[in-house]
């Protein structure tokens, strides 16, 4: 996956920004991305108001697992300037996008990248900070979409870009404010209520109220706050093994919710992976393990045929199936978070219900897996890039109407 064309554009100075789509691509299969680091690194040093530069290394190195050192060098890149060019679509443009970004991780906003690598939209990213407001020009675009995702580090961004798109002249997809509330607890309690669904009574706690929980409560299932993808989750059966956990987590506050065994009737736990385009479902994947806290790439998807063809029959009969069978739940869940893009990570309970584990709007979704061995997926994830350049041309012709 490392060409010799990717390792030309890292070294070459003022070169297009690579992008983090192409590079967890490499890191996705497995790719020495470490030629590309040093390539880039070398570049930005030698040519210090290189931002693509710095902002491609940044990416890399967080790719390799520096996480501290990858966001120092973005910050670095930050400073140099604020906007970056997505790569170009292969196709003459039809709409011209702008992004709104934070700093931060690869959670840390919606990975657009992703969405668009099969559009004709041409997408530019403007990156703003608490210390960083939105510039007083930014490029003209047809459209705005707003990346940053739910944190607590993002919270106060979050409140001053709404200040800053009050009155914007352009259409604006996800507003800020409705992202505000895609808090674990949030969800929680937007969806309160929401027929169809099982969303489990999530607590926000510090650690003394931790400690004050009775049996009755148990099992749980407890992370401490802006964990994301499974880190640090633990499933606690009592008060014994939720104080051995506090003893190993230096966090101040936790989310804790209890646990719902939603395996089924043959043991094993199927978690889906749905997105919410203009209120219409699409899946992008199932994911089947033995183990309660399931995330795809640890499911044993790649060495199991029955699991792939599993998922298959469930992606060919989503929209007669899981879709029409939980269509009420998921238009609720559409029309109390108001954001025409929308990810969900849920399952079937036992009884029937849509049992929800998060609804966020920057959840990794992809068409990366090995053709050879899902070879279903491919046209499965040109349904959603499909959807979501569909959603932006229907809000952009909306506005000029």
């Amino acid at each position: 996956m490392i060409t010799t064309a990717l390792l030309a554009a890292a070294a070459t100075p003022y070169a297009p920004l690579i992008g983090a789509a192409a590079l967890m691509r490499c890191a996705f299969y497995r790719a020495d991305l470490c030629p590309v680091g040093e390539r880039l690194l070398a570049r930005a040093q030698a040519h210090p108001d290189d931002a693509n530069a710095w902002l491609d290394a940044s990416f890399v190195l967080q790719l390799l697992g520096q996480r501290a050192a990858g966001l120092d060098v973005q910050h670095h890149a930050l400073a140099i300037r604020s906007l970056y060019a997505l790569p170009a679509p292969a196709r003459t443009p039809t709409l011209n996008l702008l992004v709104l970004m934070g700093p931060g991780d690869f959670m840390a906003n919606t990975p657009v990248e992703f969405l668009l690598q099969t559009s004709s939209i041409a997408a530019t990213v403007q990156y703003v900070t608490p210390d960083l407001p939105l510039p007083e020009e930014v490029p003209d675009h047809d459209v705005l979409f707003v990346a940053i995702a739910q944190s607590d580090a993002n919270a106060l961004l979050l409140r001053d870009v709404a200040r800053m798109l009050d009155g914007w002249p352009r259409p604006v997809v996800n507003r800020p404010e409705q992202i505000a509330h895609l808090s674990r607890d949030g969800v929680c309690a937007a969806l309160d209520g929401a027929a169809g669904t099982l969303v489990p009574r999530t607590m926000r706690l510090d650690r003394a109220g931790a400690m004050q929980l009775t049996d009755d409560a148990f099992p749980l299932i407890v992370r401490p706050v802006d964990s994301h993808a499974g880190t640090d989750l633990q499933k606690v059966d009592d008060g014994t093994a939720l104080h051995a956990y506090l003893a190993t987590h230096p966090a101040s506050e936790f989310y804790l919710a209890p646990f719902v065994d939603y395996s089924g009737p043959d043991g094993q736990f199927r978690k889906y992976r749905i997105v919410l385009i203009d209120g219409t479902p699409f899946i992008c994947h199932l994911a089947i393990s033995s183990h309660w806290m399931v995330h795809y790439l640890n499911a044993g998807m790649d060495d199991s045929a029955a699991k792939r063809a599993e998922e298959a029959a469930g992606m060919a009969a989503f929209d007669d199936g899981f879709a029409r069978r939980h269509a009420a739940a998921l238009a609720g869940i559409d029309s109390r978070m108001g954001l025409p893009y929308l990810g969900i990570d849920c399952a079937e309970t036992r009884d029937g219900r849509l049992l929800i584990f998060e609804v966020d709007n920057a959840m990794v979704v992809h068409a990366m897996d090995d053709p050879g061995r899902y070879p279903y997926k491919g046209p499965v994830m040109e349904r959603v890039f499909g959807a979501f350049e569909k959603m932006l041309h229907r809000v952009t012709s909306a506005a000029s109407n």
